[in-house]
Parts: C-alpha cells; structure tokens; sequence
C-alpha cells in the first residue's frame, strides 16, 4: 500500500462483503455509516441485474443498511449505459426483469422482438423457451448478443440457480455467437462507476470476496483491491490465482478504520 495513492472512493461488492442470504455481514453498517459521513464518493456493486436501484435501496434498508439508491450500481446499469453509447437510440430484444428493462428504458432504448439492434440477455427467475427461441432466431438473423454478466448460477435458499451466464451458453450453442459480457469482470462496469461519480481509479478500490470477480476485475481497473474471506473465496485459495489483491482481509469489520 506504500505506494498507492490516498483512497478517496470506496466500491464494494454487495454479497459476500455487505451481506450474505439476506443478512447484514457485522460491520457493514458500520462502514456504510462510515462512508457516508465521510463524504466520499462510494459505491454498491452487484453483477444481478434483476432489481432496479430503488429495490436494492429498499431490500437493504431491510436488513439495516442505509445505502441511498444513486449509490448502487448494477450490471443492468452499466450494460444500458454501455449500449448508449455503442449505440445511442438503439432497439433492444431484453430478456430480463424491471432492473435491466427499466435501465434500457432510461438511456432512450426501445425494446422490441421486430430487427432489433441487439438482443441483450439478463437475470430473470422467468426464463421461457419462447423467450429463448427468439432470441436465437434474433441473433441468426443479424442481431447483436449481449448479456449483462457470466455469473453460470446464483444462490437461493433451496441451492444454485442457473443464471445469465449458464443461458447464455445455451443461446451459444445454438448460434455459435458469443455475447459480449459487460459485467463483472469485465473491468468496464468497474471503469463506468467510476465515471458515473467522477472518480479516479488511482485513488480508488475496490472490495469484493471473489478472486476470479471482484478481485481481477478491480485491478485491470487500476484501483486498489481488497479480498474479505466472508464469501466465495477462501484463504486457502488466493494462492492459487495469477495476481493477488493489495489485501486479504477478514470481514468488512476490517475496513471500516481506512476511511
């Protein structure tokens, strides 16, 4: 850390770090309330594109943790806001939920199955056949794939779920084209958070509890990263990996005096 520069944005991951199967991990909401006394820039990051930011605001306001909507950033936002600019006023073909359909709704996209310009596929609970049809026979037809993150399975009470990524394989296979992932790691949703708060990636980190995610991703970004051991990846395993985070650290608990 001798030679990093002061951190003066913070962006975190949400499950794992913040939280983990709808309960506040002990000391989240004291580094949220730490941050946002201190005035700086910071972010909530999560790759599900399902929920808008004033759901995630809401859910989180549940479980204790005050984390105003303009500070969550998602997958489904930084997928609109990379299609705006690839593209501004494009039309889309959406598989997805009210997060990834209002995103596109708010950057000008009109969503339509008639010759769209891309068809870009998210989270959703609801994958059809008919859904999924369409899009292949979109995507053969001339349509651009994207999709709003890799993640093959997502956590429910009852075990894995198959995710975006693991449908995306699915349209794959049927047209041989490969979508263009926004999410993480994709250091792109890193890079547009950070626009969208005007910081700098030298003065900022990244926290996260996935080494092949949050950890890779911050760094192609250039920020600081900070690995906490209440998730995905253990402490056994950071070795394993080609690049290491500036820190590996037990809980957010840890953190909270760095603000």
């Amino acid at each position: 850390m001798a030679d990093r520069k002061p951190i003066e944005t913070w962006l975190t991951d949400m499950d794992g770090v913040l939280i983990h199967e709808g309960v506040p991990i002990p000391g989240a909401d004291a580094f949220i309330q730490r941050l946002r006394e201190s005035g700086k820039p910071f972010l909530v990051l999560t790759n599900n594109s399902i929920y808008t930011q004033r759901d995630l605001h809401a859910r989180l306001a549940r479980m204790g943790l005050d984390v105003p909507a303009e500070h969550i950033w998602t997958s489904a936002l930084a997928t609109a806001k990379f299609l705006d600019d690839q593209r501004p006023g494009g039309t889309a073909y959406v598989i997805g939920e009210a997060g990834l359909t209002t995103a596109m709704h708010d950057v000008g996209y009109v969503l339509t199955d008639t010759a769209p310009d891309f068809v870009v596929l998210g989270e959703t609970r609801t994958y059809s056949f008919e859904a999924m049809t369409k899009a292949v026979r979109l995507i053969n037809d001339g349509a651009r794939f994207i999709a709003t993150n890799p993640d093959e399975t997502g956590p429910s009470a009852e075990g894995a779920l198959p995710a975006t990524g693991a449908v995306a394989a699915l349209i794959t296979k049927a047209t041989g084209v490969e979508p263009y992932f926004v999410g993480k790691p994709n250091p792109l949703m890193m890079r547009a958070g950070l626009n969208a708060i005007g910081a700098h990636s030298e003065h900022s980190a990244m926290i996260g509890d996935r080494m092949d995610t949050d950890i890779v991703s911050g760094m192609e970004a250039g920020m600081s990263t900070f690995l906490v051991l209440t998730g995905l990846t253990q402490a056994s395993e950071v070795e394993r990996f080609p690049y290491r985070p500036t820190q590996v650290v037990d809980s957010i608990a840890d953190l909270v005096e760095l603000i």
